[in-house]
C-alpha cells in the first residue's frame, strides 16, 4: 500500500474532529486509515494521501455504500460544501458521537472522576443560524459570479448557499438576490488582490426576525449602493430588513472584517431575546450563532453556577471573561451581587453596555481590553468566573493569571474540545476539581460541540 493507490474501505468508528477510520491491508497487517467526514457504517472509494507511521490518511472518491441508519441530505451541494458534514446522519445518533468525543478526550487528559451529564439537543437542528458569512467569488476559473462557501478541497471555488439548510430561508433570498443584482462587477481575487465584491455578512434576530445587512467590498471600485438597498427592499422576506450596511476592506485577509463602515439603511443594529433578556447586536459583535440552542447552553451554564454556588451565604461576585454582548453575564445578573465582563473587541463592550442598561440591570459592568491585561486591574476577589473563551481556549499567559484570582468556582464554556481536554488538567493542578461536564449540541450537523464543565476549588497548587 502506497500514496496514490485506490482502496474500498469500510469505515468502522468516528474520531474527532469528524473522521471516519477504517482498516486497510498493509503487508501481513492493517493499518488505520483516516477519511474526514466519513460516518460509521459507509463503504468508501477511497485514494490514499498519506502513508505514514503505520497509519494513512484518504480522500473519498465514491461512497460506495452508506451507513444502514442514514438519512437523505437537504442540502443541494452537500459533500461538495465545506459548511456542514453531518446531513446524512441523523441528528441524535450524531449528538451521541460528539457526546463520546469529548469524554474520549478528557479521558486521554486524564480527567475522569466527574458526574457527566447527558449531552443537549438543540431545539432546532436545520435553519438554526442567526449570523452567515458568504463569499464572492466563482465555482470554476472564468465561471459567473457566486457568493457562498468555499468549495470541499478547493482553496478558490466558492459554491452558491442560496439553499443553506443551516440558514434561515430569508438568507437564502438576500444571497440570490445579492449575486443576480452584482452579475458583472468584478469579485476580490485573494491572489492578485484585485476586484471590488468581497463578503456578504446577513444576521437575523430569531426571536424579533429584524435582519441585518452588511456587504463588504473593496475601495478599487463603486457600487450602487441605492440600487442595492431598493433591491433588497424588494424582496419578499419573512423576516423585516432594519439595517444595511456598506463595509470597505482592502486588507489581504481572508476574514470577514471593516476598515470603514458606512449605513445605507437603519441604525446599524438588530435585537434579539435570549432567556427572556433582550440584545442589541452590532454588525461584529460576538452572539451564539444558534438562537434556540444558546437558551438551552445558557441555561446549563445557569444550572451549573447555581449548582456551584449552592452553599454560598450571600450572592457572589462573578466576573464574566470573554463576554462578547454579554449574554451570559446578563442571564446570570439575578444570581449575582455584582458581574464584571471582559471582552476584546470595543464595540461588543458597548453593546453589552446598552443591552445591560436597556434590562434595567444594575449589577453589570463591562470592560473592554485583553482579559490577562484588564484582569490584572481588577481589584475585587470573584466568587465565581465564567469562561467562556474562543475557539483556541485560553491562552497559557491569560490562563494562568485568571486561575491565580482563585475563585471558588468556574464554569469553563467551551466551543473546542481539544482545547478543553489541553486546559483542565491546569485547573485540577491549581486545585480544583472537575465536578460536572455536560455537552450542548449548538452547531447540528457539523462536526463541533459546546461543552459546560463546572469546577470547585478543593485544595492548593499540586506540582
Amino acid at each position: 500500500m502506497k500514496k496514490g493507490d485506490c482502496v474500498d474501505l469500510k469505515i468502522e468508528k468516528m474520531v474527532y474532529p469528524g473522521k471516519g477510520v477504517g482498516w486497510i491491508p498493509n503487508g501481513d497487517g492493517q493499518i488505520p486509515c483516516s477519511v474526514k467526514g466519513a460516518v460509521t457504517g459507509q463503504t468508501l472509494r477511497v485514494r490514499i494521501k498519506k502513508k505514514r507511521r503505520g497509519k494513512a490518511e484518504g480522500q473519498c472518491l465514491e461512497v460506495l455504500s452508506e451507513a444502514p441508519d442514514a438519512r437523505t441530505p437537504v442540502c443541494p451541494v452537500f459533500g461538495r460544501c465545506g459548511g456542514c458534514t453531518y446531513q446524512n446522519l441523523a441528528p441524535e445518533t450524531l449528538l451521541e458521537v460528539k457526546d463520546r468525543w469529548v469524554m474520549d478526550l478528557l479521558k486521554d487528559a486524564g480527567i475522569t472522576d466527574f458526574t457527566h451529564l447527558p449531552a443537549l439537543e438543540s431545539p432546532q437542528t436545520l435553519h438554526y443560524r442567526n449570523k452567515m458569512e458568504f463569499s464572492f467569488g466563482d465555482a470554476e476559473l472564468g465561471g459567473p459570479l457566486t457568493l457562498g462557501f468555499h468549495e470541499k478541497g478547493h482553496f478558490y471555488n466558492i459554491l452558491n448557499a442560496d439553499a443553506c439548510a443551516l440558514a434561515h430561508p430569508d438568507f437564502g433570498k438576500i444571497v440570490s438576490g445579492t449575486r443576480r443584482f452584482f452579475e458583472g462587477v468584478p469579485y476580490y481575487h485573494k491572489r492578485s488582490h484585485e476586484g471590488i465584491l468581497r463578503y456578504l455578512v446577513v444576521r437575523r434576530g430569531d426571536a424579533t426576525g429584524e435582519i441585518l445587512v452588511n456587504l463588504i467590498t473593496s475601495t478599487q471600485g463603486d457600487i450602487d449602493e441605492a440600487g442595492y438597498l431598493h433591491m433588497l427592499q424588494s424582496l419578499d422576506l419573512e423576516g423585516q430588513l432594519t439595517t444595511v450596511i456598506h463595509s470597505l476592506d482592502d486588507s489581504v485577509a481572508d476574514v470577514a472584517k471593516a476598515e470603514s463602515m458606512k449605513i445605507l439603511f437603519g441604525d446599524g443594529v438588530i435585537h434579539d431575546r435570549i432567556l427572556d433578556v433582550d440584545f442589541e447586536i452590532t454588525p461584529f459583535s460576538f452572539l451564539q450563532t444558534n438562537t434556540r440552542g444558546a437558551e438551552v447552553l445558557y441555561t446549563a451554564v445557569r444550572d451549573a453556577v447555581r449548582q456551584g454556588t449552592a452553599g454560598m451565604a450571600k450572592k457572589p461576585v462573578l466576573f464574566d471573561l470573554y463576554c462578547g454582548v454579554g449574554t451570559i453575564g446578563q442571564i446570570l445578573s439575578p444570581l449575582a451581587k455584582k458581574v464584571v465582563g471582559i471582552e476584546m473587541i470595543p464595540e461588543a463592550v458597548e453593546a453589552a453596555k446598552t443591552n445591560a442598561a436597556a434590562n434595567g440591570l444594575t449589577n453589570c459592568w463591562f470592560i473592554a481590553g485583553d482579559v490577562k491585561t484588564e484582569a490584572e486591574k481588577l481589584t475585587e476577589t470573584p466568587d465565581v468566573i465564567v469562561l467562556d473563551p474562543p475557539r483556541d481556549g485560553v491562552s497559557p499567559k491569560a490562563l494562568h493569571d485568571v486561575v491565580a484570582m482563585a475563585p471558588k468556582v468556574f464554569v469553563y464554556v467551551s466551543c473546542k474540545a481539544r482545547s478543553l481536554a489541553r486546559d483542565l488538567p491546569y485547573f485540577v493542578r491549581a486545585g480544583y476539581t472537575v465536578e460536572t461536564v455536560q455537552c450542548v449540541d449548538m452547531f447540528p450537523q457539523t462536526p463541533h460541540v459546546e461543552t459546560v464543565v463546572l469546577l470547585s476549588k478543593v485544595n492548593t497548587y499540586k506540582e
